[in-house]
């Protein structure tokens, strides 16, 4: 769009502009330092900026396509990373004061691939302490603003400053991880795009771990088609992380404008509708006009598998117990230093038995196999992403018990997907009447990322919530 704000441009806009020789790398990211030195102070998007390694970064990229020498789509593009990722020479604190001196010697897998696409790295977000928690909250660095309300409202968690940062312009993509909807929470409540990508599909290696059984690599974006140019540049086997050898690479562009003529598609229905916020269910139905405009099949199936799976996941016990043996020394030996809440849902993780353990793990394994085959008539599932919209930060902090059953409706429909062993993309298709993102999630099962993408694609061509942006007066904006 020709009166889009350089700092809301999506990949594909900056792309075109930078080989049509109307704008540079250099430009593009001394700008988009610019606008996060100026809002950041009110947002706190950011844990650490990299000024000097993005300008070198981009004044590289200028001189190679200068040269003739263009890497695809991605060079010259400026993109963030949430605090759980290995920057060289950078700290990974996960969110936590213990960590500020954990400095990391190389590049994790998914920021060198990045780079090697061209990308130019602006810095590191903000997290939730151990990427434990779906609201967004961080009592240690601070909890990242939603950019669309001036009074401090939920993020989502955990990658919260990813989700801000996107949000409010100050980066066109930033990487998440995603354990129970870490990517797809602080997507639906900031109104932008974010990809849940299946287990084994991207590198987790030098990403900081909450649960080895769940952590996933996922962007958030402007646009379906950015999460897919992120995504191809950063999937594929890596000898660093067990998880992906033998996943062979895939193409997601190839398909990815194919539409939905012909595809089966229908909303689940049981728990993931319990307790829904009025006007996000709405919002969520409504999507189904412009699929069926389209030519898709849209339609309801029960899909009880997925009560199946929240029983499965009563009490977190797996992430519990894998989050504490990620971080058992910081647990045993600093407990009264840490988030109280974060600390008391991983302490949790340290009483738990080993054959408990071990038999969740293997009614999991059963489950995916018995959710794959209920999904075989049926090419992808509709659902709300969270079943409440972004709430005031002081009302969700409260206390500890309105903390955790708020959480709770964050992660319900996001977590299921985790543990269904699902990739899900949530995309924006709404606002409640208090001007609040509203997010679908798309559901596909596990290693069909170019199908939820090619869904996704094809829900942001027949409407345009992904376009609409917060209005940041109150941050300084126009200042």
């Amino acid at each position: 769009m020709a009166d889009t704000p350089l700092h809301y441009q999506t990949i594909g806009e900056l792309g075109r502009s930078i080989r049509a020789g109307k704008l540079s790398p250099v430009e593009l990211t001394e700008h988009l330092l610019a606008r996060s030195e100026h809002l950041d102070s009110k947002l706190n998007a950011y844990r650490f900026m990299a000024r000097q390694r993005a300008l070198a970064e981009a004044r590289a990229a200028e001189t190679a396509l200068g040269a003739g020498q263009d890497l695809g789509p991605l060079h010259g593009i400026p993109f963030a990373v949430k605090d759980l990722y290995d920057v060289k020479n950078m700290p990974t604190t996960a969110g936590t004061h213990l960590l500020e001196s954990h400095q990391a010697a190389e590049d994790c897998t998914a920021v060198h691939r990045l780079a090697r696409a061209g990308m130019i790295l602006t810095g590191k977000t903000n997290t939730v302490q151990f990427a434990y928690g779906g609201v967004g909250i961080n009592h240690d660095h601070g909890t990242p603003h939603n950019p669309w309300h001036e009074t401090p409202h939920a993020p989502g968690g955990s990658s919260s400053g990813s989700g801000v940062a996107v949000a409010s312009g100050q980066v066109p993509i930033a990487l998440g991880s995603d354990t129970g909807g870490s990517v797809r929470i602080p997507a639906a409540l900031c109104g932008t795009t974010g990809l849940k990508t299946t287990v084994g599909r991207i590198s987790r290696a030098g990403v900081y771990p909450l649960s080895w059984s769940l952590d996933s690599v996922g962007p958030l974006t402007r646009s379906v088609e950015d999460a897919a140019l992120v995504y191809q540049a950063m999937q594929g086997p890596d000898l660093k992380d067990s998880s992906t050898v033998g996943v062979p690479g895939h193409d997601v562009l190839q398909g990815l404008k194919d539409g939905v003529r012909g595809l089966r598609l229908a909303f689940a229905e049981t728990v993931f509708w319990e307790e829904v916020h009025p006007e996000v269910a709405a919002a969520v139905r409504e999507s189904a006009k412009v699929f069926e405009e389209q030519g898709a099949q849209v339609g309801s199936v029960e899909f009880p598998e997925a009560e199946e799976a929240r029983q499965l996941n009563s009490g977190g016990l797996i992430i519990a117990a894998e989050a504490y043996t990620c971080n058992r020394k910081w647990v045993d030996e600093h407990f009264d230093e840490l988030d109280p809440i974060v600390a008391h849902r991983i302490v949790k993780g340290r009483d738990i038995p080993a054959h408990e353990y071990l038999s969740i793990i293997r009614a999991w394994e059963g489950l995916r196999a018995k959710a794959d085959f209920a999904l075989r008539d049926v090419d992808a599932l509709l659902v709300p992403s969270t079943a409440i919209p972004a709430l005031p930060v002081a009302e969700v902090d409260a206390d500890k018990d309105i903390y955790s059953q708020r959480n709770l409706q964050y992660l319900r429909n996001t977590y299921i997907g985790n543990v269904l062993g699902l990739c899900g993309l949530s995309v924006p298709c709404g606002f409640t009447s208090k001007g609040l993102p509203i997010g679908l999630m798309i559901y596909c099962r596990g290693f069909q990322e170019e199908t939820v993408l090619r869904i996704g694609y094809a829900f942001q061509q027949g409407s345009d919530w992904h376009s609409r942006r917060p209005q940041l007066g109150w941050a300084g904006e126009g200042d």
